[in-house]
């Protein structure tokens, strides 16, 4: 098998776990976890928040496991932790259980995903890069619509949501294997990353790769916390059991997520300034969406569409653009822009559960939607670089 695709492929499946069912899987279900639990709006804010927060501590336990092990490591310990979490989640006497497997498994998104970065800098060309950083992004999408599809027909069929949670533990084993396996030649540490090289993370150029993270985590932690949630809560939509609803809006999101493939080839033909507005005029309409007509079937399926679409393009062009931008410190640059995006997933949807309980749940969606298109407003093409700035000519003598 060409390293390339062992690469991108075993990415892809890690990916497709950690974001998929161990990410979202909460949102996806959360309407049955009321019924089964009692969660109100803020308790399910506060979860999503503690899940992403785990996620954000993943990031750091990433980093440090790559210093000392290599990427592999980390890759395989996330697929045991959302093989853990997962298992705990569909075994949960409590809601506080729950929660604990919700956090394990939201882990597994921090530990297994930026380390790609670095075995795809060991192992493959530089040419090659774009093209498997995109597959291994785009992962996610499959794993966000297989569990919608899964649970889909787990609702439909009459069936437990806890079998769908063993399914997806079950799916976690197999890809911590498939992940030992395939990455073999990605073991041993890291370089390193001098006090010199860090500093570069705090030059100017990085402000709008921050800005853009920051933004992303904010607007997406709170529409896969609540979007779902938002139509099955008025009661679904037409010709669907209520529960059905969730299942719909990760498959949309998903399937269009596939979209995510072609980030390097649209990039190239438009540039990063453009491709970043559209993608956040993209999630500010998504989400508008979700907030004035969550029972309309096209609405419903345009909105997670469009947002499917945000997550994995975004995703990718991250992974791109921080590793161009700082191609000395690749994981260290990416790790940094998903650890402000996980600041945001943390802060979000906590504030955004006790808004919606306080205001309603429109204004909350309507001051997320502008989050989004004050992002797309700021992004203008001169403040955006793709390569490192250069170093300064020393002075003459």
């Amino acid at each position: 098998m060409r390293t390339l695709t062992r690469v991108a492929s075993a990415g892809s499946a890690a990916t497709a776990i950690a974001f998929g069912p161990a990410r979202v899987g909460f949102g996806l279900f959360l309407p049955q976890f009321r019924e089964e639990f009692g969660i109100s709006t803020s308790t399910a804010g506060l979860i999503s928040s503690a899940g992403f927060a785990a996620f954000l501590m993943g990031l750091i336990g990433s980093y440090l496991m790559i210093l000392r092990f290599g990427p592999r490591a980390p890759i395989v310990a996330g697929m045991v932790l959302a093989l853990l979490g997962l298992t705990t989640a569909a075994m949960a006497p409590n809601a506080l259980m729950l929660a604990l497997g919700v956090f394990f498994a939201s882990a597994s998104a921090g530990l297994a995903w930026t380390p790609f970065n670095d075995a795809a800098k060991r192992a493959l060309y530089d040419e090659e890069r774009p093209e498997a950083l995109s597959v291994i992004s785009s992962g996610t999408a499959v794993g966000v619509m297989g569990a919608g599809v899964f649970a889909l027909a787990l609702v439909l069929g009459g069936f437990d949501w806890r079998l769908a949670w063993a399914a997806f533990a079950l799916a976690s084993g197999l890809a911590a294997l498939a992940n030992f396996i395939a990455l073999s030649d990605t073991t041993g540490p890291d370089g390193g990353v001098t006090r010199a090289m860090a500093e570069r993370l705090a030059e100017r150029s990085a402000i709008p790769l921050f800005l853009v993270a920051a933004s992303f985590g904010v607007t997406n932690g709170i529409y896969v916390t609540f979007a779902a949630d938002r139509v099955s809560g008025l009661g679904g939509l037409p010709g669907l059991p209520a529960e059905a609803s969730a299942a719909i809006v990760f498959s949309a999101y998903g399937a269009a997520g596939l979209i995510g493939l072609a980030t390097a080839r649209v990039k190239s033909g438009i540039g990063l300034a453009w491709l970043l507005r559209l993608l956040h005029v993209g999630a500010a309409t998504s989400i508008a969406l979700i907030a004035f007509v969550p029972q309309s079937w096209p609405g419903l399926i345009v909105s997670a569409g469009l947002q499917g679409i945000y997550v994995m393009m975004l995703s990718a062009t991250l992974s791109m653009w921080s590793e161009r931008l700082f191609p000395a410190i690749p994981s260290l640059s990416f790790t940094a822009a998903l650890l402000v995006t996980a600041l945001g997933n943390v802060g979000g949807p906590a504030i955004a559960g006790i808004a919606a309980d306080s205001f309603g749940a429109v204004p909350m969606f309507a001051a997320t939607a502008a989050v989004a298109l004050a992002t797309a407003l700021v992004l203008k093409p001169g403040i955006l670089r793709e390569r490192p700035e250069p170093e300064p000519k020393p002075a003459a003598a």
